[in-house]
């Protein structure tokens, strides 16, 4: 049974500046909970991602990896966890330009647990987790503008 999140957030940054936040992997422990990140296969984190890119996430002692499956550059980004506890997972980060200016950015993602029964508690877990996320993002671009 597939579950889903979502959350939003207001960044007073271009649509521009936080979607190069996004597709910059070295970036993200700048911005977010995760403690550091690398890229599957070598490469140096420093680059904007392409699709196809899998980056490796370590936040405390769990370890998660990603792959970017679409880029539309500063409107949208979209990864697949590989592996970990999910049978699917698919998430999105939609940037759409505010009516007050800046960006507002919603994060969000439909997913399948391996464990059954375990949904609803990682549909609480991501929702806590992204949010701060999306938060970070919104702050990280905007002190980069």
């Amino acid at each position: 049974m597939p579950y889903s999140y979502s959350v939003t957030s207001h960044s007073p940054a271009s649509p521009h500046l936080v979607f190069a936040a996004l597709v910059r992997a070295a970036a993200w422990p700048s911005w977010s909970p995760i403690d550091a990140v690398e890229l599957e296969g070598g490469g140096d984190s420093e680059d904007r991602q392409q699709v196809g890119d899998t980056r490796i996430f370590r936040t405390g002692r769990a370890v998660s990896r990603e792959r970017i499956v679409e880029l539309v550059p500063d409107r949208r980004f979209g990864y697949e966890n590989v592996g970990g506890p999910f049978r699917s997972y698919r998430g999105t980060v939609e940037l759409a330009v505010a009516p007050r200016g800046g960006t507002d950015i919603t994060w969000s993602a439909v997913f399948e647990p391996k464990l059954r029964l375990s949904g609803p508690f990682w549909r609480w877990y991501l929702t806590r987790f992204m949010r701060r996320m999306a938060d970070g993002l919104a702050s990280y671009a905007a002190d980069s503008s």
